[in-house]
């Protein structure tokens, strides 16, 4: 377990694709409600995307339980179950919070996405607005792994009836097994979910503190049905970053400085993701950049192959075992 105690996942889409995805799919929903019915030629037209981005959007509606049916042959399309309805009064709970989670995290969405979601909230049932809108602020999405892991996301065991916890805000009594095998039980206060790469974790208040919880290591989970103690100014999104920096840290420690070429800044955002930290500009147009990894040995072995845009400054720890990596492949492929 860390310290802390350690992509949307509906969409498997990182978060700036799903935030406009999450567009797409609040603009069909709402043009659902204004027709009898629509195909994926219609959907396409109105939006100016592919007929098979359509069928996919339309399905993916479908599939999270929102109350859509496909119609086939001749005349066919897409329906909303009961016609068309601009106050969507035919939505259960379960659907409605489906429909939120779809569309994606309100602390992520884009402004259009947001002004969306408090149209759609006022125009739920009133028992029902409570169960959206937590639905809404359940879930942060981190498309960065940790690491190079490129394990495929699977959803664990208990996601689903942490997830419910989470929206209803009960306490759970919670198995546990940590990194070494030993299984705890306590109960926790579930105040949010989080897809970080391909694992999932449960961020909960405990008696301890604030601890983070691989949701794939538990083993057990029971509903207490005591109300969760939610601060009034908890953020999902931002007591997530503040995890994950700090597991960054930790597993990253050192620290070294570098230059890098206008041309090569790209590269090493995708390849080093969070660990990279950009500065200012050179006079000769270089710009300066600060690396965290494990240790001078790991971080010159992934840098050597930057060497085309990078000159590491320092320490000079990290330089002379990149002129050493240099040498041995001279020697070997001179």
């Amino acid at each position: 377990m860390l310290p802390t105690e350690t992509g949307h996942p509906l969409t498997g889409l990182p978060g700036n694709v799903a935030g406009v995805r999450a567009d797409r799919l609040m603009a069909i929903l709402f043009l659902l409600q204004q027709r009898e019915h629509v195909t994926a030629a219609d959907v396409a037209r109105e939006l100016e995307i592919s007929e098979r981005t359509a069928r996919r959007d339309l399905d993916a509606l479908a599939m999270a339980g929102v109350p859509l049916y496909s119609v086939q042959g001749r005349g066919g399309g897409w329906r909303l179950v009961g016609g068309a309805r601009t106050d969507l009064s035919g939505l259960t709970a379960g659907e409605a919070r489906a429909l939120f989670l779809v569309a994606g995290p309100a602390s992520a969405a884009t402004p259009a996405v947001k002004a969306a979601l408090r149209k759609l909230v006022q125009a739920l049932p009133e028992p029902f607005r409570r169960q959206a809108q937590a639905a809404a602020s359940s879930l942060v999405m981190d498309p960065q792994r940790w690491g190079s892991d490129q394990v495929e996301r699977r959803s664990p065991r208990f996601l689903d009836e942490l997830q419910d916890a989470v929206i209803h805000g009960v306490q759970v009594r919670l198995g546990y097994i940590d990194s070494k095998g030993a299984e705890t039980r306590r109960t926790v206060h579930p105040l949010g979910i989080v897809a970080k790469g391909p694992a999932w974790y449960l961020v909960a208040h405990t008696e301890t503190g604030r601890r983070t919880f691989r949701i794939d290591r538990v083993s057990s989970v029971e509903a207490t049905g005591d109300p969760v103690h939610r601060p009034g100014d908890f953020d999902l999104a931002g007591s997530w970053r503040e995890i994950a920096d700090e597991v960054d840290r930790r597993r990253t420690p050192l620290s070294i400085q570098a230059v890098c070429a206008p041309d090569g800044l790209s590269r090493l955002r995708m390849i080093l993701g969070s660990r990279l930290e950009v500065g200012g500009s050179r006079p000769d147009g270089r710009i300066e950049v600060a690396i965290r990894g494990y240790n001078e040995y790991a971080l010159a072995g992934e840098l050597a192959g930057l060497v085309e845009w990078l000159e590491v400054t320092g320490p000079s720890g990290v330089r002379d075992r990149m002129a050493a990596i240099g040498r041995a492949l001279l020697e070997r492929y001179g």
